[in-house]
């Protein structure tokens, strides 16, 4: 459950949360976890990065690593101590503006540039510090909103479950492009790009734990698309969607998906809406290509940016950016329903990851 220092005195492990400091968030946050109930409470806040948005934690390296989603746009590299967090160095420039995610790959760092609509990958040195410069694979492209898809805008990279593909979601272009990665120098290339029905503007997916099947969510059409992956190929099918709600709501409130999680069971689906501000739940009863909306419950606060599943996969956890909290809900093990439990003061929250 990652490195040497990611467990607090009381014997539970640790979590950080990301904000927007310029929205008067204190940059990465340190969270003793509760073992037994999954409470967070506030250790230390390190404010050294603008606006870390998005953290990913290195569990082999005890790492943990945050955007600066700035114009400029960096990655910073952290060691949790003691103390709370230590700077590994200054931040890295990875060569596009507005950096709004991380993943880690076998032997680097990649990052989703929305402003500049790219994907950036960086070298990892085995201890976990950033070895070199940023290389970059600019998306292109535009879609029919022509406020929000005027050009590519990447929102999120990761690399699938076999490790030999990278798949980045572009809300700008209404794509989901499949990627190679060169093995010596870790820079990427376009192996396919898969054309998303026009507007719906794709923000985040999730892989089912099985490997086989891919739940991709919209931002600006509030929907999942089920799709069939093939690690072997490299080929992402599209096969349906699946409605979250309407699209603006009887009072006039539009709905924003942000954020999407299966559960490490592989019997549940959740995801998080903004403005109405709830979480959905999907149930796989039927098949992991059919998902079925089984409720909403509120998301606990205002615009809830991130959900995340602690590593049971018993909690989910609403970083609500405006509201400026995080709140924990126990997951009904027959349901899959979120019931909430609590909260924990954390001002322009944007992501929570544990350690």
């Amino acid at each position: 459950m990652g490195g040497a220092n990611s467990t607090d005195h009381s014997g539970g492990h640790r979590a950080w949360i990301g904000s927007f400091t310029s929205g008067g968030g204190r940059g990465v946050t340190t969270a003793a976890v509760d073992p037994l109930t999954g409470a967070l409470t506030v250790l230390t806040a390190h404010e050294s990065l603008a606006d870390p948005s998005y953290l990913a934690h290195d569990p082999r390296t005890g790492v943990l690593y945050a955007v600066s989603e700035t114009e400029e746009g960096a990655v910073g590299a952290f060691r949790p101590t003691e103390d709370g967090l230590a700077a590994l160095g200054p931040a890295v420039r990875v060569g596009g503006s507005g950096p709004t995610h991380l993943s880690l790959t076998g032997s680097g760092l990649l990052a989703a540039n929305y402003t500049s609509g790219s994907v950036s990958s960086l070298p990892l040195a085995a201890d976990g510090t950033i070895a070199g410069p940023a290389s970059v694979l600019a998306h292109q492209g535009s879609g029919p909103d022509a406020d929000r898809q005027e050009r590519p805008h990447a929102h999120q990279v990761l690399p699938d479950p076999s490790g030999r593909w990278v798949l980045s979601v572009d809300l700008g272009t209404d794509s989901v492009r499949v990627c190679a990665s060169d093995p010596a120098t870790g820079s990427l290339r376009v192996h396919a790009e898969i054309a998303l029905r026009a507007g719906t503007g794709p923000r985040h997916l999730a892989f089912h734990p099985g490997g086989e099947v891919v739940y991709v969510l919209h931002e600006l059409e509030p929907q999942l698309t089920v799709c069939r992956w093939n690690a072997g190929s490299g080929q992402l099918e599209p096969v349906g969607e699946v409605p979250i709600a309407p699209r603006v709501t009887p009072d006039g409130v539009r709905a924003y998906p942000s954020a999407i999680v299966a559960s490490p069971d592989g019997r549940f689906v959740w995801a998080a809406v903004r403005g109405t501000d709830v979480i959905a739940t999907f149930s796989l009863a039927d098949g992991t290509e059919k998902p079925q909306l089984t409720g909403t419950v509120p998301g606990g606060g205002d615009w809830p940016r991130d959900l995340a599943a602690d590593p049971s996969g018993r909690r989910l956890y609403a970083a609500n950016e405006r509201s400026g909290d995080v709140t924990w809900f126990e997951v009904d093990p027959l349901t899959g329903e979120p019931r909430r439990a609590g909260s924990v003061a954390v001002p322009a929250a944007t992501c929570v990851v544990f350690g």
